[in-house]
């Protein structure tokens, strides 16, 4: 099922990036995976491909994303539909 609502999407993206944000021990990770510091966190709320990388982030560990998806109660697959809604997300089919 696809999120088919980029406000959704950002929504879900949001709350992704709050719970990364006050994640002591994962939020250093993504600053040295991404190159994010404390302000780019602050102004990358507002744009949605830097939500994506949020997102992308979160789903690279199917820990991170049941904790993140516990913490917020949402299904664990609302970040892949969220991401699959942003900029960049999109599937490519090749057939």
């Amino acid at each position: 099922m696809k999120m088919t609502k980029p406000n959704s999407a950002e929504t879900v993206a949001l709350q992704a990036l709050a719970w990364l944000a006050g994640n002591e021990e994962l939020l250093p990770v993504f600053q040295g995976a991404s190159g994010a510091g404390a302000d780019d966190l602050r102004n990358g709320a507002t744009d949605p491909a830097f939500l994506g990388s949020v997102l992308d982030f979160v789903m690279m560990d199917d820990v991170w994303v049941v904790a993140f998806c516990d913490s917020a109660g949402l299904s664990y697959d609302a970040p892949m539909r969220a991401r699959a809604a942003l900029p960049g997300g999109e599937q490519v089919n090749w057939t």
